[in-house]
């Protein structure tokens, strides 16, 4: 199921309506709500959803964005954070946007875990990031500094993912309550949580809890996939028992993320294969990309995945209703 996230013209709106009227001119009247949100928006979008312009599949956390926050900073607060009083924050946002999903019917809520705070992301992911643009990825210090990265995640990282399951917990309980799914998303920083490993762990620890699925992200996998932290079609192919839906971008050579589909190098085809047949697909695209880019991508999707399509997917430009 073909969808769109409000995380590409958010920041260009100060009306909830009028983001998701630029979003049905692309072509698309599905929508995931996505965060960095100012409550400002939220009577526009209300309007718009009980006008009926528009179908929620989901929203991502925090939404809205914590008022005290003044950016898009999905991450600003952490259920694995060292500081009680930030990890109680999360927790209340969180819980927040579960009732603000329910109220727009969304399927699911995507959800970021935490991080490690004594793994700045300068000294490793992005050092890894930096030596493959140099194009050493080959050469034995970066393999040293790999492994050095990897090792240093595994020693931090049983602590936080405690702490991060212990939250899992409660909130799972009221994502059941509201008939909700929580989607844990794949991250792009291997001192992220959850790892890959911890990924496996989580959702095996919740399998009994059938609203605890994964939510795979294309362009998050991609750039660990580049890193050589692991192989994208393998680890689609693990996760597949636990799968649930996706962000869709494209990657272009190492690290451009949230990219247009077909502008990069990520190969469709090798991947969807592994997905539920009425999966949410969900395109989460950088601010940058152009409306243009975006509807010619969009006709190229039509012809090769019309399985995709809602019926009331709108052409572009047809009038809002």
């Amino acid at each position: 199921m073909l969808a769109f996230s409000t995380c590409w013209n958010n920041s260009r709106h100060s009306d909830g309506e009028e983001m998701v009227d630029e979003i049905l001119e692309l072509g698309f009247d599905h929508l995931e709500l996505s965060h960095g949100m100012t409550i400002a928006k939220l009577p526009g979008l209300q309007r718009a959803y009980q006008a009926g312009k528009f179908t929620c599949v989901g929203v991502h956390n925090y939404f809205p964005s914590p008022t005290e926050v003044m950016i898009d900073a999905p991450d600003a607060y952490e259920f694995t954070s060292y500081r009680p009083n930030e990890r109680e924050r999360a927790m209340t946002m969180t819980l927040k946007t579960l009732d603000i999903a329910a109220e727009f019917e969304a399927s699911y809520v995507v959800l970021h875990m935490g991080s490690i705070p004594q793994m700045p992301h300068k000294k490793w992911t992005g050092k890894l990031t930096t030596m493959v643009k140099d194009g050493e990825q080959d050469n034995t210090d970066y393999v040293k500094h790999k492994l050095k990265c990897v090792k240093k995640r595994e020693k931090h990282g049983p602590l936080y993912f405690e702490r991060a399951c212990n939250t899992l917990e409660t909130l799972a309980e009221r994502a059941a309550e509201l008939n909700l799914k929580l989607a844990i998303e794949s991250r792009s920083k291997y001192e992220d949580m959850p790892t890959e490993r911890e990924m496996v762990a989580l959702q095996e620890r919740f399998k009994d809890h059938p609203n605890v699925v994964y939510w795979h992200d294309f362009g998050h996998v991609q750039l660990k996939h580049n890193l050589g932290l692991l192989d994208h079609a393998d680890w689609l192919r693990k996760m597949q028992p636990y799968l649930f839906g996706a962000h869709v971008h494209d990657v272009e050579w190492p690290a451009r993320d949230h990219r247009v589909p077909f502008t990069g190098e990520l190969k469709y085809d090798e991947l969807f294969p592994f997905f539920p047949k009425d999966a949410p697909l969900t395109w989460e695209l950088s601010p940058t990309r152009k409306a243009e880019q975006i509807s010619s991508a969009l006709e190229i999707w039509k012809k090769l995945y019309p399985e995709t399509l809602v019926k009331n997917m709108r052409a572009p430009n047809t009038p809002n209703p």
